[in-house]
């Protein structure tokens, strides 16, 4: 019988994150931390990336940080290639920064178009890109995508963010084909409700504050889609990534993988 702490874990390994400084990407970075990994911080928000990575490396990880824009090709060239300079190569990357865009299809402009498409689907391909030759050198490795809930139910005034997420998706399913032969799995998640800043920022009040009625009845909606009549924690993703990072998840690649708590059962 395999030991489970060999499976799961991720000693001598290294990951990438993207969008580590908050939300998702703050909860992957400390759990692939935990289980061992050596882990490169990245996000727009530098010092929130450093603050993560501190917080790491406190709790005796490795870890580092860098800004970056996942829509400029050379900083996230620059980001990926610090888990070689810093930790000797690359065995994770974990594409988690992206942004929302709230308005109707009809409605849409070429600048919020251009923007949004540069982030959520030219970020994660240049992440791709700049992970495989590091992944293929080590003889392998695991690319962790995130797509939405949003390519399974439909929301109007969401439908340019709900386009992008679907392309994540089929980037995902075609570069597994790609890549497989390399021993690089490439897999993705459609995160249901979670409640982090990214999804609380439609209750914000005009001073940043959200009104705790307007919060209850929110997280209530939510609860309600759910058989189990719950709502996630980030962590609750980051466990997720964990599985398809490690040795455990050595059979999957090029699927959709949905912490929802069931809100999409049957669609």
């Amino acid at each position: 019988m395999q030991d489970l702490n060999s499976v799961f874990g991720l000693e001598g390994k290294v990951a990438v994150v993207t969008g580590g400084a908050s939300g998702i990407g703050e909860s992957v970075a400390e759990v692939l931390a935990q289980a061992g990994a050596s882990v490169v911080v990245g996000d727009l928000n530098a010092e929130g990336a450093e603050a993560t990575a501190k917080r790491l490396r406190e709790s005796g990880a490795e870890a580092v940080a860098g800004g970056v824009d996942i829509a400029n090709r050379e900083e996230v060239n620059a980001l990926v290639g610090l888990a070689e300079s810093e930790f000797g190569g690359l065995d994770v990357l974990c594409n988690v920064a992206g942004m929302p865009h709230d308005g109707t299809l009809e409605e849409l402009n070429d600048a919020d178009f251009d923007r949004v498409v540069s982030v959520n689907i030219r970020g994660t391909l240049y992440g791709c890109q700049a992970a495989i030759p590091l992944m293929a050198a080590r003889g392998g490795g695991s690319i962790i995508n995130v797509s939405s809930g949003a390519i399974d139910l439909p929301v109007a005034g969401f439908g340019l963010y709900s386009l992008t997420k679907a392309a994540v998706a089929q980037m995902t399913h075609t570069l597994a084909q790609e890549v497989g032969d390399r021993g690089i799995r490439v897999n993705a998640l459609a995160p249901g409700a979670t409640i982090t800043n990214f999804t609380k920022r439609r209750l914000k009040q005009p001073d940043g504050s959200i009104n705790s009625e307007d919060f209850d009845q929110f997280i209530g909606s939510m609860e309600s889609m759910s058989p189990i009549g719950r709502v996630g924690e980030s962590v609750d993703q980051a466990w997720l990534v964990l599985y398809l990072a490690s040795e455990a998840s050595r059979f999957c690649t090029g699927q959709i993988w949905r912490a929802n708590g069931g809100a999409t059962t049957g669609r």
